[in-house]
C-alpha cells in the first residue's frame, strides 16, 4: 500500500513538473492548470453523452474550424474509428476586422488559415475568462512579413483582433481541449476561415481580393471534408501545401521552408482524386450559379466584425455586422430564445469604421431604390396640400394619429434616402456636388444600425412645399429586448444567470478526468 502511493505520488510530481514546463510559454506569471478552479472545470455530462452516441472516447483528439461570416466554432472529435467527426457548432459571440486574413498589429483583423494549439498556448488566467492562443503568425504569415501577436479564442464577447465567445463557451470548448491533451494529443488544430468554402459562398464573393488567399486554404478544407483526417500541413514558396509526403524514390520526407522553393513531395492518390472529384464538382456549381447571375457581396470594409444572430438578437439594436443570418429567421424571432452563455453588458454590436466611412467615395444610387419611388411625388403631396397649415382641421388630425397623410410615414416608406431626393421638384434639387460631411453621413445612413435614414436625407435635400410641414418625433428604438440580457456575468460556482442557459458543466461528472484529482496528492 505504502508503495502504491509512493509511485503515485511520484507519478503526479511528474505530470506537474511537465504541465508546468508547457505552460511556460502562456501570457501569465506562473500559471498552473492544476490549481486554477476554471481551467479545471469538467466536461458537462451532455456532451460525454453526445461523445458516446457518437463513438467518441473522452479523452480523443480534436480538431477546431472557425467561420467569420456563419460566426461559428465548430468541435470535431476523432472517433474509434479513426475518423473526425462534428461534435459541437457553438455561436461566435464576437469578432472584428474584415472578411479576409490579418496583416498587420493593430489592422484589427481576426486571422484566417491553419494553426497548430499545443498545450502552452492554453491561458487559465486569461483576463478574458480563460483563452487559447491561435499561433498567429504561423510560418506562412512571417514569410508574407504580416504581423500580429496575441490573437486569442477567448471569452467576455469581446474582440479586438480575436474569436470571443462568452464564458460559459469557452469554459466547454477549453476542458475538451484539455482532456485531448490527457488523452496524448500532443496539438490540436485550428482552422479559421472567412465563410464556408462552398460554391455559392466562393460564387458570391468572387470579386473579393482576397480569393486567391481563399481558394489555396480551400484546398486544406477540401482535403479535410473528404477525409475527415487532419491534413498534414506544410508551408513553401510562401503558399500552403497540404498532407504531403515523401516520392517512391525519396530516402527521407521532404524539408519544407516557407521562405524557400518546394521539395518534391507528392500528395497520396487515395486523397489526391478524391480531392479532385470534390473540387471539380464544386467548379461546375460555381460556373453554373455566377452565368445565372448570382449576386456579388456588397464590399463593407468600413463595418468592424460580425455577431451571431442568436447574440444579436439580445442587444438593443442589435447586428450580425459581416455576419450573416438565416434565411427565414429574423432577430425578434430570437429574441426570445435562450444565448448559449452569458452576454456582459459592455457588448457592443458590429458598428462601421467612421474613419474608413469618412474616407470611402460617395455611395453609389441602387438601381432598385431609384425605380421605387414614383416619379409623380410621394404619396404626401397629394395627402397633405401646400396650403393647408400644418396643425390641420379635424379630419386631418385624425388622419395623422391613423398613420396617414404625414411626411414621416412617407419617409418611412422610402427604401432609401435617395428615394426621397429623386422625387423633389426639379426646380428645387440642389446640384451642389456632395461634401466630406454628406459621405459619412451617407456612409453611417448605410451601415448603423437604427439610423434613421429619412432624416439624414431631409437635411441635405431641399424639401418641397408639399412637406414643409412640421415631422413628429421619430420613434425611439425599441429597447425591451435589454431585459433578456442578464446584468451580471456568473461566477463559477453560482453558474449562469436566470435569462441564461445554466450550463451542464457546472456540475462534476468525470472525477478521475480533472486535475484535482489527478494532482490532489501534491496539493
Amino acid at each position: 500500500m505504502i508503495s502504491r502511493s509512493l509511485a503515485r505520488a511520484l507519478l503526479v510530481s511528474v505530470a506537474l513538473l511537465t504541465a508546468g514546463g508547457l505552460l511556460a510559454g502562456c501570457n501569465t506569471d506562473q500559471a498552473s492548470l492544476a490549481t486554477n478552479a476554471k481551467a479545471n472545470q469538467p466536461v458537462p455530462p451532455k456532451l460525454i453523452a453526445a461523445m458516446a452516441e457518437k463513438d467518441m472516447d473522452l479523452q480523443s483528439p480534436i480538431l477546431v474550424r472557425l467561420f467569420k461570416q456563419e460566426a461559428e466554432l465548430e468541435v470535431w472529435k476523432q472517433t474509434r474509428s479513426g475518423q473526425f467527426a462534428l461534435l459541437k457548432t457553438y455561436p461566435i459571440c464576437r469578432w472584428s476586422g474584415d472578411l479576409g486574413p490579418k496583416v498587420r498589429e493593430g489592422d484589427r483583423q481576426a486571422p484566417e488559415g491553419f494553426y497548430s494549439i499545443n498545450p502552452s498556448q492554453m491561458n487559465p488566467q486569461s483576463a478574458y475568462y480563460l483563452s487559447f492562443n491561435t499561433g498567429y503568425p504561423n510560418a506562412f504569415d512571417k514569410a508574407l512579413g504580416r504581423t500580429g501577436s496575441q490573437l486569442m479564442v477567448h471569452g467576455d464577447c469581446s474582440s479586438r483582433g480575436c474569436y470571443a465567445m462568452t464564458d460559459e463557451q469557452i469554459a466547454e470548448i477549453y476542458s475538451l481541449g484539455r482532456e485531448s491533451f490527457f488523452g496524448g494529443q500532443k496539438a490540436f488544430q485550428l482552422q479559421a476561415y472567412p465563410f464556408k468554402m462552398t460554391p455559392v459562398n466562393m460564387a458570391r464573393h468572387r470579386n473579393n481580393p482576397n480569393m486567391p488567399f481563399w481558394k489555396m486554404i480551400k484546398q486544406g478544407y477540401d482535403h479535410f471534408e473528404v477525409t475527415r483526417q487532419e491534413p498534414k500541413v506544410d508551408f513553401c514558396e510562401k503558399k500552403y501545401v497540404f498532407d504531403a509526403a515523401k516520392p517512391a524514390d525519396a530516402k527521407r520526407d521532404p524539408v519544407f521552408d516557407a521562405s524557400a522553393k518546394c521539395p518534391a513531395y507528392v500528395i497520396p492518390e487515395e486523397i489526391a482524386s478524391a480531392v479532385r472529384e470534390k473540387q471539380a464538382k464544386d467548379e461546375a456549381e460555381y460556373a453554373r450559379l455566377v452565368a445565372k447571375g448570382t449576386p456579388v457581396a456588397r464590399m463593407n470594409t468600413g463595418i468592424d466584425g460580425g455577431m451571431h444572430k442568436i447574440f444579436a438578437a439580445k442587444i438593443p439594436e442589435g447586428s450580425t455586422g459581416l455576419s450573416e443570418s438565416a434565411e427565414g429567421t429574423t432577430l425578434q424571432m430570437l429574441a426570445m430564445a435562450k444565448a448559449p452563455g452569458t452576454i456582459p453588458g459592455h457588448v457592443n454590436p458590429p458598428k462601421p469604421n467612421l474613419d474608413v466611412a469618412a474616407s470611402a467615395p460617395a455611395p453609389q444610387e441602387e438601381p432598385v431604390v431609384a425605380v421605387s419611388a414614383p416619379a409623380t411625388g410621394p404619396r404626401v403631396a397629394s395627402a397633405a396640400p401646400a396650403e393647408k397649415s400644418s396643425s390641420g382641421g379635424f379630419f386631418s388630425n385624425l388622419g395623422r394619429k391613423m398613420g396617414f397623410g404625414t411626411a414621416d410615414t412617407t419617409a418611412t416608406t422610402t427604401p432609401a434616402p435617395q428615394a426621397t431626393a429623386s422625387v423633389a421638384p426639379a426646380a428645387q434639387t440642389s446640384t451642389t456636388p456632395a461634401t466630406a460631411a454628406s459621405r459619412l453621413k451617407a456612409a453611417v445612413t448605410r451601415f448603423v444600425p437604427g439610423q434613421d435614414k429619412s432624416k439624414d436625407a431631409a437635411k441635405d435635400t431641399p424639401k418641397p412645399a408639399a412637406v414643409a410641414a412640421k415631422t413628429a418625433e421619430p420613434a425611439k428604438p425599441d429597447t425591451r429586448l435589454a431585459a433578456t440580457r442578464p446584468a451580471l456575468k456568473p461566477s463559477v460556482s453560482d453558474g449562469a444567470g436566470d435569462s441564461a442557459p445554466m450550463m451542464a458543466g457546472a456540475a462534476p461528472v468525470v472525477q478521475s478526468n480533472s486535475f484535482d484529482s489527478r494532482f490532489s496528492a501534491v496539493k
